[in-house]
């Protein structure tokens, strides 16, 4: 059996140029990591299925390069694990809801330029019902374990994405962000989580949670590995009219995100540092000490300014439309699916069958059906430009290329934590609310651990469409702490 721990994309594309792996092998060994460790062992359970065709696929790919010498594309060969909120041919799909388990007759956009791309799709990972949490309690598969410490959580919604990329069951993972869906889990699982600007990746074939905030993106166990994942998920999709953005946006310097990487551009950024959102409290103080330890490491010639934006928690309150439109988005897409028939937010919540430790869906459940329902909806969209406006002032002001903090004020949660009241009766503190109710692009990288050994990530807000920035930062911040390394498990 062939090593896999900790792959990237450039070394298993070496390796079946040097003829020393086949896809074939390397799909094999994945899913023996997956069965070892997800279905037996610690049962991470962050998998719900192991695609049928993976092992077909695999073949195929191999048959082609043994018969041109040449890649299908750039991810030739790259299994790939699929948060379940994505539709995939031919393997169970089900949104994390026990009502909605079918089998889709098409792709996602973003899944078929995986495939078009060379890549496996590999297997679906668990997700909380309709991405509803930042946990990972979901009414298919319960709770997903952190590979770090069993008895906590992967944060949510993108949990199974997190969990198995961090344990090396696929090389890299599709996560979807809506108001930190893809970063809490990638700081929790020391990875890297880029969330994109809304609309550079086609959601056709996702459920939706926040149409407007929506965003799918890549999670990996590298800075690069995000990049070239990057490069094939972006791109405008009729079917979707959102990426209108990516046709704004335009195409990254050089043609790929990948190909401008380099630690130098860290030491000349400008980077505003976001105190009001260090947590306060000893829970909180670990995180707040990596991060802080981790800015003093910076070159001399980076520099860090100190910035404020007024009136955060009001913005960051009054600009949020879960509860005005969520429904509203959830009902219309069931109502369009193909196969998925007389299932509406409605008849779930009435019936009871999601997850009991989600009280954001709880909270859908009784929403308006229609956003315009809420009387204070026209208001929050103000309010929301307003509040995005006044962030890119203030990076203006100080032409600054990021604004950094925690991704997560604290360290990964117990399960306990998930189950029980806690986060029932109080607001889970992460900070990736504040990139998502602005619809820019963040990035969460990892940056060290606490003394009991649990993840940190660092956070990087950017100006809308500046992923080619973030990824750059984000480079440089890998090589400046190498805080990478892969979860242990008793043998």
């Amino acid at each position: 059996m062939i090593s896999i721990d900790e792959l990237t994309i450039d070394q298993v594309h070496s390796a079946y140029k040097q003829g020393s792996h086949t896809c074939r092998q390397l799909v094999e060994a994945y899913i023996e990591r997956i069965k070892t460790l997800d279905q037996a062992g610690p049962k991470l359970n962050a998998i719900t299925t192991i695609s049928p065709f993976a092992l077909e696929e695999a073949d195929f790919i191999d048959t082609h390069f043994k018969e041109h010498g040449k890649f299908i594309g750039s991810l030739h060969g790259v299994p790939v694990i699929v948060k379940d909120q994505c539709d995939t041919k031919g393997v169970e799909t089900t949104y994390g809801n026990i009502c909605c388990k079918h089998i889709p007759s098409q792709d996602a956009t973003l899944v078929r330029k995986l495939r078009d791309a060379g890549a496996v799709i590999l297997a679906k990972s668990t997700m909380p019902d309709f991405a509803a949490s930042f946990n990972s309690a979901s009414s298919v598969s319960g709770e997903t374990l952190n590979p770090y410490d069993t008895t906590r959580e992967t944060g949510g919604s993108s949990a199974g994405t997190g969990a198995a990329i961090a344990a090396n069951y696929g090389l890299i993972g599709v996560g979807e962000d809506t108001g930190g869906s893809i970063r809490v889990p990638a700081s929790f699982c020391n990875l890297v989580g880029l969330r994109p600007t809304v609309g550079l990746v086609s959601r056709f074939g996702l459920s939706p949670l926040v149409k407007t905030q929506d965003t799918p993106g890549p999670m990996t166990r590298t800075v690069k590995d995000a990049a070239l994942m990057l490069d094939v998920l972006v791109g405008y999709d009729s079917k979707d009219t959102y990426t209108a953005a990516a046709a704004i946006a335009g195409p990254p310097r050089g043609g790929s995100y990948a190909s401008n990487l380099s630690k130098y551009v860290l030491s000349r950024a400008r980077i505003g540092v976001l105190n009001a959102v260090f947590g306060e409290g000893e829970e909180c103080a670990p995180v707040n000490q990596i991060i802080r330890d981790t800015l003093s490491k910076f070159t001399a010639g980076t520099t860090l300014i100190d910035v404020d934006i007024p009136n955060l928690d009001y913005y960051l309150n009054f600009s949020s439309t879960y509860f005005s439109r969520s429904r509203y988005d959830i009902d219309n897409f069931l109502s369009a699916h193909p196969i998925i028939k007389n299932v509406t937010v409605e008849s779930i919540h009435k019936s009871k069958q999601f997850h009991q430790a989600l009280p954001l869906f709880d909270r859908i459940g009784t929403g308006p059906k229609h956003p315009y329902e809420d009387a204070h909806y026209a208001a929050r969209l103000d309010e929301r430009d307003e509040f995005q406006r006044i962030v890119i002032g203030i990076m203006t002001e100080h032409n600054l290329d990021a604004i950094a903090y925690p991704s997560v004020q604290i360290p990964a949660p117990t399960i306990k934590d998930v189950l029980g009241p806690r986060f029932k009766e109080n607001p889970f503190l992460t900070n990736t609310t504040i990139g998502s109710q602005l619809r820019q692009p963040a990035i969460s990288v990892p940056v060290g651990f606490t003394e009991p050994g649990l993840p940190v990530g660092l956070e990087l807000l950017g100006m809308p469409y500046s992923e080619q920035k973030l990824l750059e930062l984000a480079y440089g911040v890998e090589v400046l702490t190498k805080a990478r390394r892969a979860p242990k498990f008793a043998s």
